[in-house]
């Protein structure tokens, strides 16, 4: 039940941190667009000033003017109206061409011109102001001293009025400044668009001419070099005076800001993106570590209690029959040579599982290392075999040992070896069903050296012959005893057998010594039914190098107990 319980929970956190890193994502994903906006507006903020301030600065300037001439052309002073604006026109109205002041009935009572040898244009101009320029002002409904301006284009020339209404002795005059175009766009503009520089500072390198313009309603250039249309280039009409153009600023640098704000855009939404899936790949992580944790804990809990089974059964036995041959209660010699076997038996799979044990935890405190010398492969696999001869013959099981003459020699820990091959040939054991066989083969194998172990017992899924060598791992159903098979046919002499009892650890010990040594161990379905178990060893391999876990090595310091009667053969 808490097993379930844990997988919930998983399941539920995991999406929960999906969903609250995918919710964080997309608010930082708009606060920083909305950054982004904010910054592109403030920088449009500061151009759009900056060009209202450049056309008011052009309209304070004719204003200025119109005001000196208001003040100049006094309706009771018409007659000296030349002589009082000429001497200071240059100075006070610079773009002023001309002054006209007209009675009610639109009669040019005065003028007063800056031009000289251009009569044919300023009498051009008279005919032009009284046939159609006055009947494009709002005359009529003007209050009086109210200034205002006139700016349109006639017979394709453009014209910049500035008039207003004087009462003098409850007659009404108009008074007509007309301003000369050309000499705005010449003088006026570039003295006003140039930026102010402290007093010996040198010239900017960048002329602001890059930045500004005056064009028409058309679009056409009046004053400036073209812009660059851009997401920072506005443009602002004059308020009142030159009203038909629009001065167009764009910011020196404005490629540079566009280009900065979509990479800055760009690499924080990436940064955001990444950190999402650093955030996502890091809770699965988590997730698969625990759980990968969790099912260690559960196993390294069975492999205890598998452990305390298996030392519990043979001491019991042990304990047994001894106090019933102590007691003195077994008559005849038979029975006594049975109990005597029994317990025999039961010691070594006692002592060989104590020293499986420690084996592996020498390997998992990493205190262990092999001695690795050049030696006999063919040699250590005997020695292991002659180990449980006694045994198999006991157990009424063919042991067949086929090692090939002149092996390839490499550099092994012979006492390693030995211990694969007991763990091999001890899982065999329990599953050779009576009057069966298992064969011990040692033959060289490009290069190198193999090692099989071939049994007759029930086999292994193909799904399960990857897990059995990992550590703690049993299956449910009968199998070797360093792991166990999956789901395996059984024999029909199963039943008659005890059942098939293990630590869980015998052939993670095989898989760690055969990598120890440079090469793989891993298992084969036998021919007709059973398991084939191997090894390989490379030939005279220098580990300079060790693989994966090497810290971990353990070194089993124990020689396999042989039996007294058998000593070391080869069988070819």
């Amino acid at each position: 039940m808490s097993r379930w319980r844990d997988r919930l929970k998983v399941l539920v956190l995991l999406p929960l941190v999906v969903v609250a890193v995918g919710v964080l994502a997309y608010f930082t994903v708009r606060t920083t667009l909305q950054i982004d906006t904010l910054r592109q507006q403030s920088v449009l903020e500061a151009t759009l000033g900056l060009a209202t301030e450049k056309a008011n600065r052009v309209d304070r300037q004719i204003i200025d003017q119109d005001n000196v001439v208001m003040a100049i052309a006094d309706p009771a002073r018409l007659e000296v109206l030349t002589e009082r604006w000429l001497p200071t026109a240059q100075r006070e109205t610079p773009s002023v061409r001309a002054i006209l002041v007209l009675d009610e009935s639109r009669t040019v009572l005065a003028f007063a011109s800056r031009a000289t040898g251009a009569l044919a244009e300023e009498e051009g101009f008279r005919r032009l102001l009284v046939a159609r320029m006055l009947g494009d002002m709002e005359l009529g409904s003007q209050p009086p001293d109210e200034l205002r301006h006139l700016h349109r284009e006639y017979a394709q020339q453009g014209y910049l009025l500035s008039y207003w209404q004087r009462v003098h002795e409850g007659r009404r005059y108009f008074v007509i400044a007309w301003h000369d175009i050309g000499r705005i766009v010449r003088e006026t503009l570039p003295m006003l668009y140039a930026e102010p520089q402290a007093p010996g500072a040198p010239p900017p390198r960048t002329s602001t001419a890059s930045r500004v313009n005056v064009v028409d309603e058309e679009g056409r250039i009046i004053y400036g070099p073209p812009l660059r249309s851009g997401e920072f280039t506005v443009g602002v009409r004059f308020p009142t005076t030159l009203y038909n153009w629009r001065v167009q600023v764009s910011p020196q640098a404005s490629e540079e800001l566009t280009s900065r704000v979509e990479n800055r855009r760009l690499l924080e939404i990436l940064m955001v993106s990444l950190s999402c899936i650093v955030i996502i790949v890091g809770a699965i992580a988590i997730v698969l570590v625990a759980e990968k944790e969790r099912r260690v804990s559960a196993l390294k809990s069975e492999f205890v209690a598998n452990v305390s089974h298996e030392l519990k059964t043979p001491l019991a036995l042990v304990r047994m029959f001894a106090e019933m041959l102590q007691s003195g209660r077994v008559q005849t010699d038979a029975k006594k040579q049975e109990y005597l076997d029994v317990i025999l038996r039961e010691s070594e799979r006692l002592s060989a599982l104590i020293e499986n044990v420690l084996d592996f935890a020498r390997l998992e405190r990493g205190r262990g290392s092999y001695e690795f010398a050049e030696g006999d492969v063919g040699d250590a696999v005997t020695r292991a075999a002659n180990v449980y001869r006694y045994r198999a013959e006991r157990e009424g099981v063919n042991l067949v040992v086929a090692v090939e003459a002149d092996l390839p020699r490499a550099r092994i820990d012979e006492r390693a070896i030995q211990l694969a091959v007991i763990n091999l040939v001890d899982n065999a054991l329990k599953y050779a069903p009576d009057g069966e066989s298992i064969t011990i083969r040692a033959k060289a194998d490009h290069g190198g050296v193999r090692v099989e172990v071939t049994d007759e017992g029930p086999g292994i899924a193909p799904e399960d012959r990857q897990r059995i060598f990992e550590r703690f791992v049993r299956l449910r159903s009968s199998a070797p005893s360093g792991a166990g098979a999956g789901d395996v046919t059984p024999h029909p002499s199963d039943k008659l057998r005890s059942p098939v009892r293990g630590s869980g650890i015998g052939l993670a010990l095989v898989k760690h010594i055969a990598e120890s040594h440079g090469g793989r161990a891993w298992v084969d379905a036998a021919p007709g039914a059973g398991s084939t178990f191997i090894f390989t060893i490379p030939a005279r391999r220098v580990l300079s190098v060790r693989p994966a876990g090497a810290d971990d090595r353990a070194r089993p310091d124990r020689e396999p107990k042989a039996d007294s009667d058998t000593s070391p053969q080869r069988v070819s």
